[in-house]
């Protein structure tokens, strides 16, 4: 399934102002980019339109900042560390400026002191309210002052292509034309083989804590998969929902009642919904030490925080045997060890997969990276919640609001 929007290379952009939506929104620790993916994927875009002679406005998120303006949510870090990337990518210095507003006089300016080849990133777009607002005058008159110095918009934020916001949806009534990045077409095209993948040899992994996140996708792609396979605290909702005993284990009701309403729904399919049978559980109420049970012989007084051996190695004889393969969400409490390792073999099991094979969601494209696989996934995606939505129906808002090819 090819892209049925319009993409930069449909439409002639030569010498003009471009509004570009990048997806910045970064893990950060003590002040410092954790890891640079998402700007490193913004970058054959940019080349792009600089190749073209264009002027270049970035513009982005970063946290939840809640329509405040928070120091340590700024994007002058990405500015500079974008200022690094583009200048190695280019082999010459790169004209990187950083403004610290997103709307108004300031950037207005910026703007029109810009020579062709410039690359301009506003400030953090959710420090106004406006940019998530859900009164729609609102949030378009917002932005419309986001749109004030560009000519055409271009999207390459995949990871907010389900976001109606100001600086993803709304700047398409203000600017054209409107046009998906590089980046959102490699996404689109990659995620398609998923979605229109037979459904003999394929494999659907899914973990993460939330049931009520991954419902529409566990409904969507279980009957057209050969098999799913489910991991991490989620197994505790389904767990739950079926009568056993969880204990002390992350079980939030909604999840809980999202996998009752999955056992409820999914008739025949369910016999391809497979469920851990033993996992690592650790003593919570009492002196933590950790224990290897039977998935129906956790205890009162214990959380299980892991897949167990034998759930690992049939997950990733699965993996292995799959033509296709899709996965999302850790297996575990994987920030913590020894319950990283169901994570860790899976992502073992993606990297060794001769099949297609795709990784999306932070802690899903961690694991496959600290493993050093990560060069054989044959696509790792920027967007976690955007792939899984798009998974569901081949449909994200911000990106139908684009124009046709």
């Amino acid at each position: 399934m090819s892209m049925h929007k319009a993409t930069v290379r449909d439409r002639d952009i030569s010498g003009k102002t471009a509004l570009v939506r990048v997806d910045f929104n970064v893990p950060l620790k003590d002040g410092r980019i954790e890891d640079d993916t998402r700007i490193v994927a913004s970058l054959p875009t940019i080349e792009y339109l600089l190749e073209h002679g264009c002027k270049v406005i970035l513009c982005a998120h970063l946290g939840r900042p809640d329509g405040e303006i928070a120091p340590g949510l700024s994007l002058e870090l990405c500015a500079d560390r974008l200022r690094e990337l583009l200048s190695e990518a280019l082999g010459r210095p790169a004209q990187v400026e950083f403004v610290d507003d997103c709307i108004g006089e300031k950037v207005a300016e910026k703007a029109a002191q810009m020579q062709a080849g410039d690359v301009l990133l506003l400030e953090n777009t959710r420090f106004y309210c406006a940019e998530t607002s859900k009164n729609e005058g609102e949030m378009l008159e917002f932005a419309e002052k986001l749109a004030a110095p560009a000519e055409l918009y271009i999207n390459d934020a995949f990871g907010a292509g389900h976001r109606n916001h100001a600086s993803t949806y709304g700047v398409t009534k203000y600017l054209s034309p409107c046009v998906a990045g590089l980046l959102v077409e490699k996404e689109i095209e990659q995620l398609s083989r998923i979605l229109t993948a037979p459904q003999e040899g394929l494999v659907v992994v899914l973990g993460g804590a939330k049931v009520e996140d991954k419902i529409g996708v566990i409904k969507a792609l279980l009957p057209k998969c050969e098999k799913m396979l489910i991991g991490g605290a989620m197994s505790w909702a389904f767990f739950k929902a079926k009568g056993m005993e969880v204990g002390l284990s992350l079980c939030e009701p909604e999840s809980v009642e999202s996998a009752e309403d999955v056992l409820a729904s999914m008739g025949d399919d369910l016999q391809k919904l497979m469920l851990p049978v033993d996992v690592y559980m650790q003593n919570v109420a009492g002196d933590h030490q950790i224990r290897y049970a039977a998935a129906d012989a956790i205890e009162p007084g214990w959380d299980a925080l892991d897949i167990g051996d034998e759930t690992r190695k049939t997950y990733a004889d699965i993996i292995l045997k799959a033509a296709n393969v899709f996965w999302n969400g850790p297996m575990g409490k994987f920030e913590r060890k020894p319950f990283d390792e169901g994570t860790f073999a899976v992502a073992r099991a993606m990297g060794d997969c001769p099949g297609f094979n795709v990784v999306g969601g932070g802690d899903s494209v961690a694991a496959v990276t600290q493993m050093g696989v990560a060069d054989a996934i044959d696509h790792i995606s920027t967007g976690g919640g955007a792939s899984l939505e798009f998974l569901e129906d081949g449909v994200l808002s911000a990106i139908e609001a684009l124009d046709d090819k």
